[in-house]
């Protein structure tokens, strides 16, 4: 059955502290603009996923914005981390395919600013695949990938000079929905200078947790100019069949990976490779590649492995410029893939993403 992508509308990235421009509005808030700002009132249900489901999070959020909106659904909220996002688009998808709805409301929310990362005190981080940080998890894949500073900070520069560069051009603004007034991704920072990247100091040099990798030596190279800035964002996608609706693109195929704890950022370009696989094709036959930027080293790993070049891979910047939101990251990308298909006249794009624990999920697109 033939699973179509109707619309996708997102907040801009406000960054994650008192101050940044979504933190004196909450998630629940984020999340109800949004459905009201959607071309229908109702779906058959709303999936939502997010990352710290507690205190301004908690109590289902997916029902509770739903509620509040007066949209005409029930809600579920759906937690696998980073990739709760994607993970809402791919059930949201499966229900359909399925005969079981004929239209879901997916996304994502995170206020990073009002419920700090590991807030939730869940056992998770107690356990040795939750107490290795993801920049130790990154800087142990440079280390294993042979990856250099200079290259890291190259990417680093590359991902900041192309998201404000897309800024200015308006590239984004198909999908936004301002809120509060802020009507851009706060962390862009246009005129950055490879000196400055060189100049920074590496963010993630612990003996603590370098022991708890099991390596000889970890090569800490991974900077605040390399690694994705913290923000409060959320966004939904409209998807279903026979709609009375244009619809702007097709899901094609979805999967999600698993890879060892120590290596966890590595399992969302996995879970590309077997979408790809389950869809029969290949990369090269992917124009727009949307991959979260979970570290710069793992944005070079999938683009050596995959043979994509810059031409295709986040060419409009990524989550080192922009933000990561962790449960809202994968469904802003997706917005970006169908936006950038759209923009190129281009058939095929994914969006993926890496999360805690070792998890991974990506989602084929193509644009009708």
């Amino acid at each position: 059955m033939t699973v179509y992508v109707y619309e996708t509308l997102r907040t801009p990235r406000g960054k994650a502290r008192p101050g940044g421009g979504l933190h004196d509005v909450s998630p629940l808030d984020m999340l109800a603009k949004l459905l009201q700002g959607l071309p229908v009132d109702r779906a058959d249900d709303v999936i939502v996923g997010c990352a710290s489901q507690n205190d301004d999070q908690g109590a289902n959020l997916a029902r509770t914005a739903a509620l509040v909106s007066g949209f005409d659904a029930p809600g579920m909220t759906v937690n696998r981390f980073c990739t709760s996002g994607i993970d809402a688009v791919r059930t949201a998808y499966a229900l359909v395919a399925s005969g079981q709805a004929s239209s879901v409301v997916a996304g994502g929310v995170e206020s990073v600013s009002r419920v700090p990362m590991f807030s939730d005190r869940g056992p998770l981080w107690s356990l040795p695949a939750g107490r290795i940080h993801m920049g130790t998890a990154a800087d142990v894949v440079a280390t294993v990938e042979g990856f250099t500073r200079e290259e890291l900070d190259q990417y680093g520069l590359r991902t900041q000079t192309l998201a404000a560069a897309a800024w200015e051009a308006g590239r984004y603004a198909r999908s936004l929905f301002p809120v509060n007034a802020l009507t851009h991704d706060e962390h862009v920072r246009p005129g950055q200078t490879i000196e400055a990247y060189r100049a920074m100091e590496p963010a993630f040099a612990n003996p603590e947790q370098d022991a708890l990798t099991g390596m000889d030596k970890v090569n800490h190279l991974h900077t605040r100019g390399t690694s994705p800035s913290l923000c409060d964002a959320a966004g939904v996608a409209l998807i279903g069949k026979d709609l009375p609706l244009e619809p702007r693109a097709r899901i094609v195929a979805t999967a999600t990976a698993t890879a060892d704890p120590v290596l966890m950022l590595t399992a969302g370009q996995t879970a590309v490779e077997q979408a790809l696989a389950s869809a029969g094709l290949t990369a090269d036959n992917v124009e727009v590649f949307e991959f979260a930027e979970a570290f710069a080293a793992l944005c070079l790993k999938f683009q050596r492995d995959l043979k994509v070049g810059d031409d295709r891979f986040n060419v409009n910047g990524g989550t080192i410029a922009m933000g990561h939101a962790f449960g809202a990251t994968g469904v802003l990308l997706i917005a970006a893939c169908v936006d950038e298909l759209e923009r190129r006249k281009a058939r095929y794009g994914v969006a993926a993403v890496s999360g805690a624990a070792g998890s991974g999920s990506a989602i084929i697109l193509e644009r009708v």
